[in-house]
């Protein structure tokens, strides 16, 4: 069974679903057979690499709110993500390009470890305000999460793996995913959203019974 899902590394729904799936998983009969593939979004690719203004300013800007109304909608989120597990201090996070970020997650799984270095650029951004669009810190968050200090080096001194983003993203299009994070399962089902651990469990069975001889 292929699960792909489109996300971006600066989407603390992203974040939730992805523990959310996890969940699901733990439940699933058939885990073993499944494989997970994260598939590249960017919700802001206009931002620069690291940008000094924090998340919830942004926010307020873009959104005609005050900066306290982004706030609170922050604490509100990250009180929702308790009960998954997610410790997130959202008002950290600093708006930043994941461009980079993304082919680092492709490296990842040309190594097999693309979920553990998600998870680590995630914890990063949304729980440690990390800038995960600086190429310094992603190169120490890649090697944290497991990848080549060289390997990291080598991808971020070039274009390598944009394409992939790139191919991603259309594919995303082509899909008509507008909105992340979304689980396509065997391109034949999908759920929208940080869905609960039980809705998920459900699409892998639903997709499981149709594959099923």
């Amino acid at each position: 069974m292929e699960v792909e899902i489109w996300s971006d590394v600066a989407c603390p729904w992203c974040y939730v679903g992805k523990r959310r799936l996890e969940a699901a998983l733990e439940r699933f009969e058939g885990r073993e057979d499944v494989n997970v593939t994260w598939r590249s979004f960017e919700l802001d690719p206009a931002a620069p690499r690291d940008d000094a203004v924090d998340v919830a300013t942004h926010l307020a800007q873009k959104y005609g709110m005050t900066r306290e109304q982004a706030l609170d909608s922050q604490r509100r989120l990250a009180e929702l993500a308790v009960p998954d597990g997610l410790d997130l201090h959202l008002d950290r996070a600093r708006r930043a390009n994941t461009f980079d970020a993304h082919r680092l997650v492709h490296l990842g799984a040309e190594h097999g470890i693309a979920g553990p270095v998600k998870e680590r650029l995630m914890r990063a951004y949304h729980s440690e305000g990390e800038p995960v669009g600086d190429p310094a810190t992603l190169a120490r968050l890649a090697t944290e999460a497991g990848l080549d200090a060289d390997d990291v080096a080598q991808v971020l001194g070039s274009e390598r793996f944009g394409e992939a983003v790139r191919e991603d993203e259309r594919e995303a299009a082509s899909l008509g995913i507008d909105a992340v994070p979304c689980f396509v399962v065997d391109r034949r089902f999908a759920a929208r959203g940080a869905q609960a651990p039980d809705a998920l469990l459900e699409l892998l069975r639903r997709a499981a019974s149709a594959c099923a001889p």
